[in-house]
């Protein structure tokens, strides 16, 4: 198997080129990991519980665990779930990664599709599946969402949608989201949304594919997925823990599948995952910090940013290019945009990830600013 290297892999290479002597302390604005404390009582949690490292995790988790998504499902999306419609996951990486190997396994020519530009996950899984790859296209003229075309897609038996959108911070509303789940019906394809950024937000929360499938009353929310994580929501990308909910008998067969992977989480993190996930006030709290991080954005650089996520997609002409020069003379680091799509997709921007403090924040953003009125 071959995979592209990683995005942050490339840009290390970009930027080794780099010989400018500015002595600014260098900025990473690159990785979409949160740059704040775990909340300490998540922190206590993990602690008290380590005496539980002497046993064996289930691979289906714990009951407390999928009990307490199921009620995040609930409680955020009005999204009712019956016990096997959720299987707790190592995080969303693994499971975005092995799942398409399961579900194409016996398909004799797979087919997939995924939006582009795209977490490079998609991609790996594809490859790793043998599965030609139909891209769902995010560009400025369909604002940065993927569109829904039956004749386009009739050949595909697994599509992920990503909304809200890393790196584009675009957002599918319920009305977007719906011909995805009528689609998954009509034409018999596995639809799967992956939904790792829906608790950062500024003011509308963003709407699940499974309240699509419910809405068009599809309640056994058949041939349709959601993943989600506590990575981002809780400023705990440590703790690995995250969740496939929706259709049941997929799930099934992919739940023993599992128990061959071997992606069970440790108990301790198991009992801390328990409280964070049935915690919303600290969740608020990080919501809090990123909408300031996006205020600054509007100010600073004078764009409007996005509703969702922590990211920014900053049209800049060409992505790496400015990746180079921005670093040379300010010590920013920022993602070009086309190291996260193919064809092309992506080489105008670069994503700027806003997971640092305000002040920090404030000054990589001023830096930008700066530098951006020598852009030519």
């Amino acid at each position: 198997m071959h995979f592209e290297p990683y995005p942050f892999e490339k840009l290390e290479l970009l930027l080794a080129e780099c010989t400018s002597p500015c002595t600014l302390s260098p900025i990473a604005l690159t990785i979409g990991e949160p740059q704040f404390s775990t909340p300490l009582f998540i922190q206590e949690t993990l602690a008290k519980e380590a005496s539980l490292l002497n046993k064996y995790p289930k691979t289906a988790g714990e009951e407390g665990l999928r009990q307490a998504q199921r009620e995040f499902m609930q409680r955020r999306f009005g999204v009712p779930l019956e016990e096997g419609m959720l299987l707790p996951t190592f995080g969303t990486r693994e499971v975005l990664f092995n799942f398409p190997q399961y579900a194409l396994f016996d398909v004799p020519h797979p087919v997939m599709g995924f939006v582009n530009p795209f977490y490079q996950i998609y991609e790996g899984a594809a490859i790793a599946a043998r599965a030609r790859v139909v891209h769902l296209e995010l560009r400025e003229e369909n604002g940065f969402l993927p569109v829904c075309d039956p004749a386009v897609l009739k050949d595909c038996d697994l599509i992920i949608l990503n909304s809200p959108s890393n790196p584009t911070a675009r957002v599918m509303d319920l009305e977007a989201l719906k011909p995805w789940a009528r689609l998954a019906v009509e034409q018999d394809v596995v639809v799967l949304n992956d939904e790792c950024y829906s608790e950062i937000y500024t003011s509308t929360p963003p709407p699940s594919l499974l309240e699509a499938a419910k809405a068009i009353g599809n309640t056994t929310y058949r041939n349709t997925l959601v993943v989600n994580s506590i990575s981002k929501r809780s400023c705990a990308p440590g703790l690995r823990s995250g969740f496939i909910a929706g259709d049941k008998k997929l799930l099934e067969g992919y739940a023993k599948y599992r128990t061959y992977v071997g992606c069970a989480s440790p108990l301790p993190l198991q009992m801390a995952a328990i409280a964070a996930w049935r915690d919303e006030a600290h969740v608020e709290e990080a919501r809090r910090v990123y909408a300031q991080n996006m205020a600054l954005a509007r100010e600073i650089l004078g764009i409007t940013p996005s509703e969702a996520t922590f990211y920014l997609w900053l049209y800049v002409r060409d992505g790496e290019a400015f990746a180079k020069a921005l670093y040379e003379a300010q010590r920013v680091k920022v993602l070009p945009g086309s190291y996260l799509g193919r064809g092309g997709m992506g080489h105008a921007y670069v994503r700027i990830a806003l997971v640092e403090t305000p002040d920090r924040v404030r000054e990589a953003l001023e830096r930008i600013r700066d530098f951006l009125k020598g852009w030519a």
